[in-house]
């Protein structure tokens, strides 16, 4: 097991960088709109090109990670997000940066998928949840250092957002340096008739071989009657995960505070918090999702969404708005517990071997679009009307209501072994 879990570690480093490279962008993106005069229209492009670039992603990994391995892609990756960091770093016209961010957010969608298929590829039954949640974990950690390092960097003058976006350089090499060590996933190698070298895998890793089990090819076809509702839960999750609004509060977390009437330094150093909670509470889903499992945590995490939901869209309309860094943590905490915690796992173990990855890509895409979408039309909505704040989080609640009785047909996957689920279905 000392081994399982220094490779998941290893692998949630793209966690890491994805965390970052999504949120980086808060403490810039008003920087950069001033720099380049940019209307509303072309500013929320700017700010979710990067989200354009995790659908492009998110729908090649699935072929990418068949065909050349989770381990090369995984480099492939740590690349990518080199070149994103440095491109931005250095840009000096509107369209190389877009060009670059556009090339991160690529990265950050084959991270989505990758990371957490790989992990749950290597991991027992029983620590599955724990150990593909290092994903996630990573993810919110990255977040969080993206708003630190934003804060610190934010007084250092016209080149501040050049530093808040390269600095993203120094994780990437690390991570490919980490990567070198990792082996392949012995359930990609098992889909490509490699059982000598899985079984070896499976060894070195202390866990149960899975080579009794009837394995198909790597080239089945996903959309086949069979598969119709892992597909139906993946997508729906990945829909309502991005409608409760939580990538429109990441981007923007300095201007909604700013909506609110806080001060411009005040609203760098709130999102540190709001980055702090998010990490905090996805540490507690983690260390209880495998022994609660995952519908009691969509669940209840549903609940607390919907309450400070509303009150953050009140607090907008000008009531009670000194509490609304308050009620921001409160969705935060709420969303990291349930939502946040359970996503990339879900998606990662729902679908049966020979079309995990092709599954875990499809998931992934539709929770990006879907991130891509809200994020370019906030600044539009929040701009165009005075109450737009206000009516925009109204929305995001009524979703939470809606993903409540879509969670209550979702099936628990906590204790079973990826095959058992597959057979499920």
């Amino acid at each position: 097991m000392k081994n399982v879990w220094k490779y998941a570690l290893i692998a949630s480093l793209g966690g890491f960088l994805f965390g970052f490279e999504t949120a980086v962008i808060s403490g810039a993106e008003q920087i950069i709109q001033k720099l380049w005069q940019l209307d509303s229209f072309w500013h929320g492009l700017t700010v979710s090109i990067s989200l354009i670039g995790t659908i492009i992603g998110a729908v090649s990994a699935g072929k990418f990670m068949n065909q050349y391995g989770r381990k090369k892609v995984l480099l492939f990756i740590a690349i990518l997000y080199l070149l994103s960091a440095v491109g931005c770093a250095l840009a000096n016209f509107w369209s190389m940066f877009l060009f670059f961010r556009f090339l991160g957010g690529v990265s950050v969608g084959i991270s989505s998928v990758v990371g957490p298929v790989f992990i749950s590829e290597i991991s027992p039954a029983k620590d599955r949840g724990k150990l593909t949640g290092l994903f996630q974990i990573m993810i919110v950690s990255g977040i969080f250092i993206a708003y630190l390092t934003n804060f610190l960097f934010a007084g250092t003058g016209e080149n501040a957002w050049r530093y808040m976006l390269g600095i993203m350089a120094i994780p990437s090499i690390v991570f490919y340096i980490l990567l070198r060590n990792i082996p392949e996933s012995p359930r990609w190698l098992l889909l490509h008739n490699r059982n000598e070298e899985a079984l070896a895998v499976f060894t070195s890793l202390g866990i149960e071989s899975h080579l009794t089990v009837d394995t198909p090819k790597a080239t089945t076809s996903l959309f086949q009657s069979k598969y119709f509702k892992p597909i139906t839960f993946a997508v729906l999750l990945a829909f309502f995960n991005q409608l409760t609004g939580i990538n429109a509060i990441l981007y923007y977390a300095p201007r909604i505070f700013d909506m609110a009437g806080f001060d411009a330094d005040l609203s760098y150093l709130q999102p540190i918090f709001i980055g702090g909670t998010n990490v905090l509470f996805t540490l507690v889903g983690m260390s209880i999702i495998d022994k609660v499992g995952r519908k009691k945590l969509l669940l209840s995490g549903a609940v607390g969404m919907f309450i400070f939901l509303m009150l953050t869209a009140f607090g907008l309309k000008g009531e009670s708005s000194s509490y609304l860094l308050f009620y921001i943590i409160g969705f935060i905490a709420s969303f990291a517990l349930s939502q946040g915690a359970v996503i990339w796992v879900f998606l990662a173990e729902i679908f049966p071997n020979e079309v995990r990855a092709q599954g875990s890509s499809l998931g992934s895409t539709t929770h990006w679009v879907f991130a891509a979408l809200i994020s370019w039309i906030f600044p539009v909505i929040v701009e165009g009307n005075q109450q737009g704040g206000f009516y925009i989080f109204l929305l995001y609640a009524v979703m939470v209501v809606l993903s409540f009785v879509f969670i209550l047909f979702l099936p628990e996957t906590k204790g079973k072994s990826l095959e058992d689920i597959g057979h499920t279905h």
